[in-house]
């Protein structure tokens, strides 16, 4: 027989202390600490305990009793519900405090390294419309709200086209306005939804893997380019006519999109790096411009998503490097060569290894195309391309870049990084926690010389982080 549960309880008028982890902020009740999302410090609200631990819990709002004075209005009408920008209610000032003390504590307290002190974070100028690609889902079960199941209403269309709730993959969270990207991205999305309605094309079921309409990415440039990439499933006779001529809509109502392009996805996941792209109207690319520089970015490329924080990433990369003329520059991770090729007027050679052919493709491209001729690229997975061959056919790098995942860097290639001791090291980090292991297991023979936060993603937790690496025996 199974026991009855006890009730999970309900605290009231509890005030928030600080900001933790994942965008959530930290509570202490009964001198156990509570994280709470959705709230900022001093906030004084009532916490319903939803997940108890031994070490903590977790909780959500029921009431906000009193409202920090540093609470902000969120500028997005989905705030709350949708699991993306949970800082929206913070200004972006003391969003910026938080990553500092998030690189900081991180490092400390993972990587366990001698640091010199962090410069300050550079902030990004833009904290609306910053975002240059969007991926949204589309499905046959639409996420209802606690107001709108509460209502009453029976809703007999619940098809969605947005963002998927946390814990939740097989509902959607319909996305009437997001404000990460330029307003036109808003525009093409719904007509999309419009139109899909209005012809009684079927969303995806992603648990019953059936279904037309599966996903939609818009990317835009600061070349005034846009690219539109429609993911559909096929299924019965018939669908690729109809999937081209919603797409035969889309291209007449939207001009601006120079890139219009699908896949047939018959996989159980959303990932297309394996598929044919099909380019249905215009280019199968855009372009980013950086300084002199022209990028070529494909569907499967990766590209930082926030434009102009790129160049300022960049140039910190750039910095730290010190190039002379004379060096041999190692960037892995390489993508479409952004770092590649944004470095090699100032090297000697620089050669990129990147996992995704196509983003090599482009790569060499980019070189092509700004007329570089002192670049190598390979791709390949880095552990298996980056070894004490390839570096005795290729030569020892004096600088290497690297810019891995989130997942940070395979043991074995920060084994071969060692074996190959560059000079200098310039790690590039969307995850400081990944980043941090890395640079303990480098420690031994190096010392970080600098630390330079980048927020890439404002109203986010998250941030990047640039770390210069000197070899020990090359001095002070």
């Amino acid at each position: 027989m199974a026991r009855n549960k006890k009730p999970l309880p309900l605290y009231e008028s509890v005030e928030i202390e600080s900001c933790a982890a994942e965008g959530k902020c930290i509570a202490h009740i009964d001198e156990k600490v509570v994280f709470v999302p959705f709230v900022v410090p001093g906030d004084v609200v009532d916490i319903q305990i939803r997940k108890k631990r031994k070490n903590y819990s977790e909780g959500e709002v029921t009431r906000l009793v009193k409202p920090s004075a540093l609470r902000v209005a969120p500028m997005c009408r989905h705030f709350g519900v949708c699991g993306g920008c949970k800082w929206q209610i913070l200004p972006y000032p003391e969003q910026l405090k938080m990553k500092e003390r998030q690189v900081y504590d991180q490092l400390t307290r993972i990587g366990k390294v001698a640091l010199p002190p962090l410069r300050p974070i550079l902030g990004s100028a833009k904290t609306a419309g910053y975002r240059n690609k969007m991926e949204f889902e589309c499905c046959n079960k639409r996420w209802l709200t606690r107001d709108e199941i509460a209502s009453g209403t029976e809703y007999t269309n619940m098809n969605a086209i947005g963002l998927h709730i946390t814990g939740a993959f097989d509902k959607v969270l319909p996305i009437e306005e997001c404000c990460l990207m330029d307003g036109l991205h808003n525009d093409i999305r719904n007509a999309i939804r419009d139109y899909a309605d209005q012809h009684h094309i079927a969303y995806f079921d992603i648990r019953q893997q059936k279904g037309l309409l599966r996903d939609i990415m818009i990317r835009n440039s600061n070349t005034g380019e846009w690219m539109v990439l429609v993911q559909f499933h096929f299924e019965e006779e018939g669908d690729r006519a109809t999937a081209e001529t919603l797409l035969a809509h889309v291209a007449e109502q939207f001009p601006q999109i120079t890139s219009l392009l699908y896949v047939d996805n018959q996989k159980c996941n959303d990932t297309f790096g394996d598929l044919e792209v099909v380019t249905f109207k215009g280019n199968d690319h855009i372009y980013e411009k950086m300084e002199e520089l022209r990028f070529k970015v494909g569907p499967k490329s990766f590209y930082q998503t926030n434009t102009d924080q790129a160049h300022v990433l960049y140039s910190v990369a750039r910095d730290f490097a010190a190039l002379t003329g004379d060096e041999l520059v190692y960037d892995l991770y390489t993508g479409t060569g952004t770092i590649a090729n944004f470095l090699a007027r100032q090297a000697l050679e620089v050669i990129g290894i990147e996992y995704v052919p196509e983003a090599i493709d482009d790569a060499r491209v980019n070189s092509m195309e700004n007329g570089i001729d002192n670049t190598l690229f390979f791709a390949g997975d880095m552990k298996d391309i980056l070894t004490d061959d390839f570096i005795a056919a290729h030569g020892r790098p004096d600088v290497l870049i690297t810019d891995p995942p989130r997942a940070g860097m395979h043991p074995d290639v920060v084994q071969t990084i060692l074996r190959a001791h560059p000079r200098r090291i310039v790690y590039v980090s969307c995850n400081p926690a990944t980043q941090a292991r890395d640079l303990a297991d480098l420690d031994e023979a190096y010392r970080v010389e600098a630390v330079q936060p980048v927020d890439m993603f404002p109203h986010t937790p998250h941030v990047e982080n640039v770390v210069l690496l000197i070899a020990r025996d090359q001095g002070q």
